[in-house]
């Protein structure tokens, strides 16, 4: 099988970063199959990226190389890393981003990237995602050793959005992603959902900005009434998900990624 890098950041069409990314790729790596997870991710949400990169990562076969860039920080003092997990690797900065990711799939290494002959020679410190990201990805697909692509560390960086707080018949939790049909994908994973007892309940009050709506419990979008407030303990992407019926739930609710909420079972 041809070797395969994915790539996800919050750089957008409109301009030629992500071509410049894959031209360095195909470079090193001519065989390589890029696949594009998404590029828009909004500005700077690293939370919102390392929800996408998860939800991607899972789907691919063993042995794929990950590279996500939502990289507030390049240039500065966070590290650029890469991380060895039981299914592949994930390349991209230390901010978190690679955090969800990394933890479902199981870490088996983190390393350092240092500049040298697996980066480009000249190293940009706004754009590490060309510089250094992706020729490490296109090294790793051409079966380079990680120890000979970074230096072993201990740790790397979390990230909190993804902490929840269940409890029976209760549970408070972060947005963490709102897609284009308006449904909330929320930090409540199903194992939390199971704890706080929303998968027997049938009635909900769910409280963001002071505000309480009604939902009911369903396990498809159409198992309510149209326009209703469904919430669905399982998810397809392995978190509780908030959404109306043929409509907009961020729009009823008034709610963007990142904002928190309440939700309490009442039958």
């Amino acid at each position: 099988m041809r070797p395969i890098i994915t790539l996800l950041s919050d750089f957008g069409a409109r301009d030629p970063y992500v071509a410049e990314m894959k031209g360095v790729i195909l470079g090193i790596c001519p065989e390589a199959v890029i696949v594009d997870v998404s590029h828009e991710v909004e500005k700077f949400n690293v939370a919102v990226g390392a929800f996408l990169l998860a939800s991607a990562v899972r789907f691919f076969p063993k042995g794929c190389i990950h590279v996500a860039v939502v990289d507030p920080g390049v240039g500065g003092p966070r590290r650029p890393i890469f991380i060895e997990t039981e299914s592949g690797y994930l390349v991209g900065p230390d901010n978190g981003l690679l955090a969800l990711a990394a933890e479902r799939e199981g870490i088996k290494g983190v390393y350092e990237i240092k500049p040298g002959r697996y980066t480009l020679r000249m190293i940009s410190s706004t754009f590490h995602g060309r510089d250094v990201f992706a020729p490490v990805a296109a090294y790793l697909a051409r079966g380079t050793p990680a120890s000979t692509l970074g230096v072993r560390v201990e740790g790397y960086a979390g990230i909190s959005v993804f902490r929840s707080l269940p409890r029976r018949g209760w549970a408070e939790a972060t947005i963490l992603y709102v897609d284009s049909f308006g449904n909330l994908i929320t930090g409540l994973s199903w194992r939390d959902a199971e704890e706080a007892g929303f998968p027997s309940a049938s009635m909900f009050e769910v409280e963001s900005k002071g505000r309480v709506f009604k939902a009911l419990r369903a396990s498809t979008y159409s198992e309510v009434g149209e326009g209703e407030l469904a919430l669905i303990p399982y998810g397809s992407h392995g978190f509780a998900e908030l959404a109306v019926n043929r409509g907009d739930a961020a729009g009823l609710l008034g709610v963007k990624a990142g904002d928190r909420l309440s939700v309490k079972v009442t039958s």
